[in-house]
């Protein structure tokens, strides 16, 4: 019955070209717009690409619109070597991975306290986390770097040491014990996520878990990791990329040591004493593309991922 009812509408459809006409102008419509995103999308990263492998005989040629003429690496070279990449790439790989996963960890343990355990308080902590989010990092900045700058763990390094403090600024110590205690880059928004997908999962599983004997950390190994992949995959996308772009904090903290987000400005310096300012536009073009390639290339293996997990996390806009 359901089949000959489902042929009845086909061939009513067949029949309706009014309705058939609003079908394909709504898929006309469609593919035009998502045409024009991706234009809109990719072509700074196309024209970055065809930028980055001309040389300067191309510069103001008009019959050159996309495949250069006299093909080069110079401009690659010029970059590599202005903005010292090789050591700000191992940099920016250390801190952006020593990030994510802490974060990954302290997060999910903070939101999943929030989430299923009920303690005095509770709201009000929750509260101070999403104002974490709201207070621009600018407000804390010169308490964060005093704190670093003549760190003493409470009185105890004095106490254990015989030295007053500790100098760490210029090592990766602020990013690793900012994102260790939930004061890293983001962390309140991490910890919101995790909070609101933890909230979605029957709490049945849970009681079970429970009277198997498994205790609050057997269950949260077991049973919510496990069936939190979703927002782990989307932390973990975000943490990295915001932390590999971030230019406030290793500013703030690092002067002598280089990565990536930073050193873009070594490379306006060096760029600087080129006499031609739209050579000066593509040297500086093809630092920013160095930049975003490791991003653009794992977004490639991880876009299908990281696709279902905001879905599934209910992550919009």
């Amino acid at each position: 019955m359901r089949g000959t009812a489902l042929l009845k509408e086909r061939l009513i459809e067949r029949h309706n070209p009014g309705k058939k006409l609003k079908t394909w102008s709504w898929k006309l419509i469609r593919g035009i717009l998502i045409t024009g995103f991706c234009f809109i999308i990719l072509f700074p990263l196309f024209q970055r690409i065809s930028v980055a492998f001309r040389s300067k005989l191309d510069i103001y040629d008009p019959t050159v619109l996309w495949v250069p003429r006299h093909f080069t690496l110079d401009n690659i070279k010029f970059a590599i070597e202005a903005t010292h990449y090789v050591s700000a790439l191992w940099n920016t790989l250390w801190i952006s991975s020593g990030t994510t996963i802490i974060q990954l960890f302290t997060c999910s343990l903070v939101a999943y306290a929030f989430a299923r355990l009920r303690f005095w308080g509770s709201n009000v902590l929750f509260m101070l986390v999403i104002f974490t989010i709201i207070v621009p990092p600018q407000t804390i900045m010169i308490p964060v770097y005093m704190t670093f700058r003549y760190f003493d763990l409470f009185g105890l390094i004095p106490l254990l040491t015989g030295k007053h403090s500790l100098n760490l600024i210029d090592t990766f110590w602020p990013f690793l014990i900012s994102s260790f205690t939930g004061m890293g880059l983001k962390n309140g928004l991490y910890i919101f996520i995790f909070r609101q997908f933890f909230r979605g999962i029957p709490k049945e599983l849970e009681e079970a878990a429970y009277v198997d004997g498994a205790g609050i950390f057997m269950t949260f190994r077991r049973i919510i990791i496990p069936n939190t992949i979703p927002a782990i995959v989307t932390v973990l996308l975000f943490s990295f990329v915001w932390q590999w772009n971030d230019s406030y904090t290793v500013s703030l903290y690092l002067s002598q040591l280089k990565v990536l987000s930073t050193s873009i400005m070594d490379m306006g310096a060096a760029v600087g004493k080129e006499p031609d300012p739209v050579y000066q536009s593509m040297l500086l073009s093809t630092g920013v593309l160095l930049v975003t390639g490791p991003l653009v290339i794992m977004y490639l293996f991880a876009q299908r991922y990281f696709v279902e997990s905001v879905e599934r996390t209910g992550i919009i806009g």
